[in-house]
Parts: structure tokens; sequence; C-alpha cells
């Protein structure tokens, strides 16, 4: 249920050379920049920068950041990249601000095993450091173990549920819950090796048994990064669509709109599941996600992410 509008046909030559002739004169076209990356899948992206490279021997990421500024010019270089290699940027700026965790949490808990593995492949070519080294080294404690957990997880992806597991490790999430001692590296396990599946099978017992939902606990209980952390795993693997809509949610509504996470969403999951996201959006708050981008947002910045949507150019 991607948004972005892609044409079938196109030409990488004739892209780049488009984009080129935008970048002439004075100042930059940036209806034109639009208007073509904006309409292009990942694949396409791809084949217009090898041209690009190939006709004027020049970088075209190189090229639009010193041609673009500002939050524009975040979000396009976001897109611009391959999606493993788009993860592993945002995985890293999070670890290097060192305020952001969620973000290698949902990364690492809503891509597919492959795609995971893809990721730190891609970190490692672009830092010469592993995925693991960076993390272990800016982080402590459960925090540290739950993300190095969750980073380094293969999960099986069968629909196989063991119901006497889902009620037993329903129990050992509720003890981590209650920060009773021993119980956080248990629940680090269970949450970082078992099937996307079983882990939902699991979170049903709990709210079986306690009547209410482990995050709505958490949400309750948390106070730390680590609970915090613990909150995000769970929300991802329970229905990352509907958490994506939180974000964004969060991301409008807060006073001075958060730039980075809005971008973030919309790029990220343009070619996946944002009309999903949408849907969930306009139910949740009775008004259109595009309303609300166009509302918050301004210049060639609101006009990208209105592409994105599959609403603008």
């Amino acid at each position: 249920m991607a948004t972005l509008i892609a044409p079938p046909n196109h030409s990488p030559q004739e892209d780049a050379e488009s984009l080129r002739n935008a970048f002439q004169g004075w100042g930059t076209d940036e209806k034109t920049v639009i208007s073509i990356l904006g309409h292009r899948n990942v694949h396409q992206r791809q084949q217009i920068r090898r041209a690009y490279e190939e006709i004027f021997q020049e970088d075209l990421i190189k090229r639009l950041e010193s041609e673009i500024k500002g939050d524009f010019e975040k979000a396009v270089y976001r897109w611009m990249l391959e999606h493993a290699d788009r993860d592993a940027v945002l995985i890293n700026v999070a670890i290097k601000s060192g305020m952001n965790y969620n973000i290698i949490v949902e990364i690492s808990t809503v891509l597919s095993p492959e795609e995971l593995l893809a990721v730190r492949r891609a970190y490692l070519n672009r830092y010469k450091r592993s995925l693991e080294e960076d993390v272990a080294a800016h982080t402590s404690g459960h925090l540290r173990q739950l993300l190095l957990g969750l980073v380094t997880a293969y999960r099986y992806i069968g629909d196989e549920i063991n119901g006497k597991l889902a009620q037993s490790e329903a129990e050992i999430l509720h003890e981590a819950v209650k920060e009773k001692k021993g119980s956080q590296e248990e629940a680090i396990r269970v949450l970082s090796t078992r099937s996307k599946t079983q882990l939902i099978a699991t979170f049903n017992r709990y709210r079986e048994i306690h009547g209410t939902s482990l995050t709505k606990k958490l949400l309750d209980e948390a106070s730390d990064e680590f609970q915090k952390a613990l909150y995000t795993a769970i929300r991802c693997i329970t229905d990352h669509v509907k958490y994506y809509e939180k974000v964004v949610r969060d991301a409008i509504k807060r006073v001075g709109t958060d730039e980075d996470a809005l971008t973030r969403v919309i790029v990220t999951r343009a070619e996946k599941d944002l009309k999903m996201i949408s849907e969930v959006y306009y139910k949740r708050n009775s008004v259109p996600l595009e309303h609300a981008v166009a509302k918050e947002t301004s210049g060639d910045y609101k006009h990208f992410l209105l592409t994105l949507l599959g609403k603008e150019g």
C-alpha cells in the first residue's frame, strides 16, 4: 500500500539531463527536482544516479546537497539512498545524537530478517565499523543488551504458535514491567529471539491474563530509556502501521513540528505502507494526513512530502 506514483517507463539519461538543467543558471529549479525524484521508485532513482555520474562525472547526491537546503535537502538526501543505506544513516544519526534510541528499535523490529541483515552490511560498508560495535559503545546496562539483541536478531518468519510458551513468556514480560530483579534479561531474550507471530500471541495472552495491554502498562510505568525501548519494540511488533501513525501524529501536534520524525516516516514508508498509515491517521484524527502536513510545513519541503504522499506534483 505505497503512495509513491512512479511511471513504469522512464529514461534515466533524460532524467539526469533534466536534473542537470535544473541546477544551471541563477538558483535551482526545485519544481523539476521534485517532479522527477518524487515520482521515481528506489530502482529508478539508483539508475538516475548512475546515469548522472556517467554523463557529468559528478555524484548526484553531492550536487543535490549543494543546491538545496534545510528540511527539503535532508528529505531528498534520504529519499535518494537505497533502503538499507538510508536505515544505516538513520541509525548512525540516532546513535550519535544519543537521544532517540527508539529509531534503532523501530528499524530492527519492523524490518524482515533479510532487510535487517542488509542494514548491518550497509552500516559496516559506510562507517567501517559494525552496527553492534557502535550501539555497544554508546549505551550501557539493559538498554545496551536490548538494542544488541534486536539489531542482531534473525527471526523465524513462520506462522506457528506455541500456546504454552506464550503463557509462560507473558509472565516473564509481566515481571520485567514490574522491574523485578533478573527479569529484564529474560524479557530481552524473549523480545529478541521469538518470531513476531509468537510474540503477538504472547502479548495477547498478557492482555487476557492481566486485563490490560503490555504497552498500556509500560506507558504507565515507563521512566527510563530501557522501558521506553521495550514499549517501542512491543508497539512495532504488534502493529507497526499504528506505531508510525502515532509517530506522525506526535510530530505534527507538538509545539514546533518535529520535521525529522515526519520526514523519516514519509520517506521510509512511501514505497511500502504509507497509504495504510494515512488511512489510520484519518480514522484517528478525522483529518487527511496530507492536509495536516500541508498545514505544518512550507515551501519545497511541503511540496516534496505531499508528492511522496501521492497528493501533488
